[in-house]
């Protein structure tokens, strides 16, 4: 951090940022993103910050060149507002000194998970140890910076992970002023005008759902060319947020424009949506003419010379396999060159599918799930997609038959080639105030589970890596040494897997514990050499 002169900087009336893990470009790694989810202390901060979670660009006045698209979203509706452009500033977190003074009256943070409890970061920080959390870490860092503490701007957060605030004892701990739940864009500008004029801000407010012609288009570029093209999903999981809220797509001409933006900024898109494939869809009908011009019109726009995705639903896939093989002929997939995302496979059992997702399977039937994946899976296999899948461990109601019909599942998807992330069930959406599922309470059975997710993902790593880093063409000593780093995690998570199997018979908790006694060691040698070198 730079010398700080409290003494002679005015800094700016609204300044939007968000911690440290979140201004990433994560070496162009997005593919291997959960990897920015490990605990602190796994790893040497100089690694995990150089290797796994290096830091976006900034400028000299602190700003960034690139920003998490939702936080763009906010500057964007401010600008809109009449707030002008001299008042208001997207900064990085390590830089500000140069932009919080006396005349800073907001400090708006977007979070995605600022106390560390949502499913990735819960579940690795309780499977692999570490002192904490980066993301909480780095979070309360910014509201301990000491600019924030000497000038006292008003507080306002907001973002995906704004839900963990709710309640009275996090938001009074560490001195929030105002906490925003949901789409903020409608609500910021009177929130932002009483906190500039020094009036009373109300403790949590729930943002307002934005039709499609009021969401506002970015004025500068996001992290690695995210683009929105629809907000919500409507699929209605009782154990997601986003799932809750209504599905609206942006007219074309909207995604066209952040796509330009991007571009300036020397940023290819990714088209983000909960579900790629239900873009302009009638219900949980895929629109194939839809999804096909969109892919279409965003590969010819000029300058553009790859487009990615975030996010598609494996029931939209096997609903319309005409539809994934025309967005992988637009896009030129092949064996060599594939297509990914992030999507959800949850759980095997139909039983828990009708019981809090049955808008997942649909247009199927909750019976037909595991046939829906495994469909979905040929599908996207037969046209170089690579599916990054979320599974859920500890779903209410979940028992041992449940469990082993997912076992059987995963089983029948070893040959595709994809990544399965096993993640502990965490209460929120409509399930909020249910106990989240934690790693003592897992059954046997349940440990075979993550077992098998890890032996599948495990049984993939390697080419994924080396078929990624050839595609990205990403050549950096810092990607090289994340490659690395991986491949010797690769190895050491093989031998932990035969380990609990063999030695512990599944029993996970006792492994865990012999671990944190130091009976076994976690970490790969050459990790825990640099490590030991490094603290």
């Amino acid at each position: 951090m730079s010398k700080i002169n409290l003494r002679d900087n005015e800094g700016y009336k609204i300044v939007l940022t968000a911690d440290r893990t979140l201004m990433s470009h994560y070496n162009g790694l997005l593919f291997i993103g959960f990897g920015a989810c490990v605990p602190k202390g796994l790893i040497p901060d100089i690694m995990y910050f150089s290797m796994l979670c290096p830091s976006i660009e900034s400028n000299k006045d602190g700003s960034v060149k690139y920003a998490p698209c939702g936080t763009r979203k906010i500057e964007a509706a401010l600008l809109n507002n009449g707030f002008k452009r001299e008042d208001v500033i997207v900064a990085h977190p390590e830089h500000l000194d140069k932009v919080i003074g006396s005349n800073t009256k907001v400090l708006s943070i977007s979070g995605f998970d600022p106390l560390g409890i949502a499913p990735a970061t819960s579940t690795f920080t309780q499977l692999l140890g570490g002192d904490n959390n980066y993301m909480s870490v780095k979070f309360e860092e910014l509201l301990n910076h000491p600019a924030v503490q000497h000038y006292q701007p008003k507080i306002i957060v907001g973002g995906p992970g704004a839900w963990q605030f709710e309640g009275d004892e996090p938001r009074n701990r560490l001195g929030l002023d105002c906490v925003v739940i949901g789409e903020g864009e409608k609500v910021v500008d009177t929130l932002f005008k009483r906190a500039i004029n020094g009036d009373e801000l109300p403790k949590v407010v729930h943002g307002e759902v934005l039709e499609e012609e009021e969401i506002p288009s970015i004025k500068e570029a996001s992290i690695e060319g995210i683009v929105e093209i629809a907000r919500g999903c409507g699929r209605g999981c009782a154990f997601c947020v986003p799932t809750l809220q209504r599905y609206r797509c942006l007219p074309i001409e909207h995604i066209l424009k952040e796509v330009e933006v991007n571009l300036k900024a020397g940023k290819q898109p990714i088209l983000h949506a909960e579900d790629v494939l239900r873009y302009k869809a009638n219900g949980f009908e895929v629109n194939q003419k839809a999804v096909t011009d969109l892919f279409q019109q965003v590969h010819d726009y000029p300058g553009v010379d790859a487009v990615a995705m975030s996010h598609f639903a494996l029931s939209s896939a096997a609903s319309a396999p005409e539809v994934v093989e025309d967005v992988s002929n637009i896009l030129g997939a092949s064996k060599n060159e594939w297509l990914t995302g992030q999507t959800g496979i949850e759980t095997g059992s139909p039983k828990l599918i009708n019981d809090g997702m049955k808008g997942k399977c649909k247009p199927f039937k909750p019976e037909e799930w595991p046939e829906v994946v495994i469909d979905a899976f040929q599908i996207l296999s037969d046209n170089n997609w690579v599916p990054i899948a979320t599974l859920i461990i500890g779903l209410p109601g979940e028992d041992e038959n449940d469990v082993e019909l997912t076992i059987d599942l995963v089983s029948e998807l070893k040959d595709f080639k994809s990544v399965i992330v096993p993640l502990f069930f965490v209460s929120e959406g409509r399930l909020e105030g249910l106990k989240s599922f934690s790693v003592e309470d897992m059954t046997r059975k349940q440990c075979e589970l993550m077992l098998r997710c890890w032996e599948h993902s495990q049984n993939w790593t390697e080419t994924l890596l080396d078929e990624y880093f050839h595609m990205t063409n990403v050549n950096s000593i810092s990607t090289y040494g994340a490659k690395q780093v991986f491949n010797f995690a690769l190895g050491k998570s093989r031998k932990l897997v035969k380990m609990c199997e063999d030695d512990y018979d599944y029993n996970l908790q006792e492994m865990l514990q012999d671990a944190r006694n130091g009976e076994i060691t976690m970490m790969p040698k050459p990790l825990q050499a640099i490590y030991n070198h490094f603290v």
